[in-house]
């Protein structure tokens, strides 16, 4: 069997499209040139490699054996460009890279001045996701580098390091808990409530409490943006449930104040990459200088 580049690389973008129109104007083809094409791959291959569903294209069990072929194809061909160019001593490169918002406050910008500096030549993309959908995207290839706080581990990942970080209230000076060192999930559930949305993994340690709670529960906001509910715990609307990692401006500030709960709740930020890819430069540059950060805040909560 000998499959053309050209159509593998196209394969890989209706993969990642999971439309045939849409990857053709991406390709700049037309869409029955595409299909045409994608007909003849899997004449090549001798089955189908997409269900045709009304919600658009699924793989089929041998799509996902070519997808996983395709993906470590397309990803050393990156390396061994990233690798040839750090021969000739042109350091360039790209990353992409998918993280939560929290990690975008001061943690992210510390790092990319860091990979800044050291590689200017090297083009990094920075994505907004959760767990689920970060994870996801560097399994399949999509994104070189997921750094987020981890619900559970996925074999399809390797973690380059991980830290723990204390869960606590946070609340503004004024807050009738601020005089407190630590505070317990029912004593925080007296006051009005900034909620995260049930996508976020913090919801998970709520929810006994918010059930024994019912209707004595105060929730002025539930919402998917950490950015709004740090703003309205700055402004002292509600009392929010976060960890140390997006709010340092604030903390240094002195606009809130984080009271770490009791018993102690810890989660974990990793940096995670693809299990059985071998890294381009650039990636492995970012991820080190992630890792490192991420050990350095780690140190400081304990």
């Amino acid at each position: 069997m000998h499959l053309h580049s050209r159509a593998l690389l196209h394969f890989d973008v209706i993969r990642r499209c999971g439309s045939i129109r849409e990857a053709a104007r991406q390709l700049h083809l037309s869409s029955s040139a595409l299909n045409r094409q994608l007909l003849e791959l899997e004449s090549e291959i001798g089955s189908p490699l997409f269900e045709r569903l009304p919600a658009g294209l699924q793989l089929t069990p041998v799509g996902e054996i070519l997808s996983r072929h395709v993906i470590s194809v397309v990803q050393d061909a990156q390396r061994m460009t990233s690798e040839l160019d750090a021969l000739k001593g042109m350091r360039r490169g790209e990353v992409d890279v998918l993280t939560v918002e929290s990690v975008t406050a001061d943690f992210m910008p510390r790092v990319l001045q860091q990979m800044a500096a050291l590689y200017p030549g090297v083009r990094v993309r920075v994505r907004i996701a959760g767990w689920a959908d970060a994870s996801a995207q560097v399994a399949q290839g999509q994104a070189d580098v997921a750094i987020c706080f981890v619900r559970q581990r996925m074999e399809e990942l390797r973690q380059i390091a991980v830290g723990q970080f204390k869960l606590g209230a946070i609340v503004a000076p004024g807050h009738p808990l601020a005089g407190r060192q630590r505070v317990t999930l029912n004593e925080c559930m007296a006051h009005p409530l900034v909620l995260p949305t049930p996508d976020f993994a913090l919801r998970d340690e709520l929810k006994p409490v918010l059930a024994a709670q019912g209707a004595h529960t105060r929730v002025v906001l539930e919402t998917g943006s950490f950015e709004l509910m740090r703003r309205l715990a700055v402004q002292g609307t509600g009392l929010a449930f976060v960890n140390r990692v997006g709010i340092e401006n604030e903390l240094r500030q002195g606009t809130l104040l984080h009271l770490p709960l009791e018993p102690q709740v810890m989660f974990h930020l990793g940096v995670y990459v693809r299990a059985v890819r071998t890294l381009p430069p650039a990636v492995d540059a970012l991820i080190q200088l992630a890792a490192a950060e991420v050990e350095r805040r780690a140190l400081e909560e304990v």
